[in-house]
């Protein structure tokens, strides 16, 4: 007498829907948290800090400057510095790579300062990059200078002009209005007797830009967006490809998961027979 066993069948049991569509809902949030927060990491403006100091003080005050561009290099700046309330001193700390110039001219008017005439003082000062030095998209740099003695007033705007590569350069250098409205390329702001504003933009540090630190490279791919207080044209590319890619997973998941065919393992556990 042949004993015989018969093939095992194992059937796996599909997805429920509910399950189909939390996997695929959650693959889509998080795209649009990565499309939600590309343009807002963009957002960024060229400023000093501290953005207060007291009248009468030796500042030592840091430009960060990051890149506005999403396809050339910062590759010049410039900081215009106060004629009308002057400092007497300036001196700067050196970049790697960049070489730097502090130009003194004649003032516009003499300056009364301490019972002292002043008819000439620093007026500006220049960052060129060396060579293949950039700040390249994604990036930023850290300029720092000494300034004093820190005039009486109550503030110091300190216009900026970022040069690139491409041969654009953008003038950081409006005035914020009385309505506390943020211009469009603010000036970075120096505020002495005058309450800073909240808005961390408009020229002191936030807890933010003190957690990060300067990068310089002579070459770079990485994304950038518009730091002006606007979404830069590559930020909302990455948001739109950011949701593009969740919806995609989404129409992946769905289709796989509801197209599986039942699986089936088949086949003889074991074939023999007994003769009796």
């Amino acid at each position: 007498m042949n004993h015989r066993t018969r093939p095992a069948s194992i059937t796996t049991r599909r997805p429920r829907p509910s399950a189909i569509v939390a996997r695929s809902a959650a693959a889509l949030g998080a795209a649009a948290l990565l499309a939600l927060a590309a343009p807002l990491a963009a957002s960024a403006h060229v400023h000093v800090e501290p953005g207060q100091a007291d009248a009468g003080s030796y500042a030592t005050l840091t430009f960060k400057v990051p890149n506005e561009s999403a396809t050339a290099g910062t590759v010049g700046v410039v900081v215009d510095l106060p004629t009308d309330t002057p400092f007497t001193s300036v001196s700067y700390q050196p970049t790697p790579g960049w070489t730097t110039e502090v130009t003194t001219s004649t003032l516009p008017e003499p300056v009364e300062l301490d019972g002292t005439t002043i008819t000439e003082a620093p007026t500006q000062v220049t960052w060129t990059a060396e060579g293949d030095t950039q700040i390249a998209p994604g990036q930023f740099q850290q300029f720092v200078v000494s300034a004093g003695a820190v005039p009486d007033t109550g503030s110091i705007a300190l216009p900026t002009h970022q040069r690139y590569s491409d041969g654009t350069v953008v003038d950081w250098a409006d005035a914020t209005p009385d309505s506390g409205e943020e211009p469009e390329h603010p000036a970075p702001t120096l505020y002495v007797n005058d309450a800073p504003p909240t808005d961390d933009h408009a020229g002191h540090s936030s807890d933010d830009d003190d957690a990060t630190t300067a990068g310089v490279s002579t070459s770079g791919d990485s994304a950038s967006g518009s730091g002006d207080g606007t979404v830069g044209p590559l930020s909302i590319g990455l948001g739109i490809g950011g949701l593009a890619l969740g919806a995609l997973a989404l129409v992946v998941s769905v289709v796989a998961l509801t197209r599986r065919p039942r699986a089936t393992a088949s086949g003889a556990a074991g074939r023999g027979g007994v003769d009796a």
